[in-house]
């Protein structure tokens, strides 16, 4: 299975995009399910639907509304990615990893993966931020057959800059390790178990393909998990989608203000 999209595709798509912007920021957050309503606090933006831009793939789950959103925060220019595609949409790799290649191509250089993922440590609760610092992946399916497991795919000067953010807004930032499954179930009590022997901390079915493209394309990525569920076997109560929303509208002001504060540093530390 070639990840790669074609390189015609790519093109046709930049050129659409740079037809409407008078300059690419930098940085890049890719949001989550129930976490597109940060794009909502970007000034001076301008929204372009992905079904608008050549090739780009469409989400199909809820809480993925399927556009790229260029704005500023206080003055800093980002690019906001509402909705991913996923393996269990029946994607392949070339789509699911799309909008990484094309952010490449764009010039961004610093590339933030958001997710909703289940808590698989029991120290973690609904609304708690992780920090990603490794991947299990429990699909063993090789999204790039050629990638190294030994290199390094999370940006250290990244997550030192999530750090030291967190801790200035006096925001509890957890770090662990996130496994990916691919959906669109949620696991079984003994696959939990398993999961949480093998040292996840939390669990989803999204950005571990983004995150081997990126890392193999050279962006400088950063990975930040919003627990929205306990999985199941911690949890009393069976898994919704609905669920995850609530939890992801309940935080969405602090975890906001968060990302705010966060993309403008990481900005700031490049000036």
């Amino acid at each position: 299975m070639n990840p790669f999209a074609k390189e015609a595709h790519l093109k046709e798509a930049e050129k659409y995009i740079r037809s409407y912007l008078s300059e690419i920021p930098g940085t890049a957050v890719v949001l989550g399910s129930g976490l597109g309503y940060f794009a909502d606090t970007l000034e001076s933006s301008v929204v372009l639907n992905n079904q608008d831009i050549p090739h780009f793939p469409r989400p199909t789950v809820a809480g993925h509304e399927g556009k790229m959103i260029f704005g500023k925060i206080d003055n800093t220019t980002l690019l906001a990615i509402q909705g991913r595609s996923h393996f269990y949409e029946g994607k392949s790799f070339a789509e699911i990893t799309f909008y990484v290649q094309l952010l490449k191509r764009l010039g961004i250089k610093n590339l933030i993966l958001t997710n909703a993922a289940g808590g698989m440590n029991p120290a973690l609760k609904p609304g708690d931020l992780v920090l990603l610092n490794d991947f299990i992946n429990f699909t063993q399916i090789d999204v790039l057959p050629s990638h190294q497991l030994s290199e390094t795919f999370f940006s250290e000067h990244l997550s030192q800059i999530a750090k030291r953010t967190a801790q200035k807004a006096g925001l509890k930032l957890h770090e662990g390790s996130y496994c990916w499954t691919t959906g669109p179930s949620y696991e079984t009590h003994a696959e939990v178990r398993i999961i949480h022997d093998l040292g996840a901390d939390v669990v989803g079915m999204s950005t571990v393909p983004e995150l081997i493209m990126g890392a193999h394309l050279g962006l400088n990525v950063l990975g930040i998990s919003l627990v929205t569920n306990l999985a199941a076997g911690i949890s009393a109560t069976p898994l919704t989608h609905e669920e995850v929303q609530a939890v992801a509208d309940e935080i969405k002001e602090p975890y906001a203000n968060y990302m705010s504060n966060l993309i403008v540093a990481i900005v700031n530390s490049e000036t």
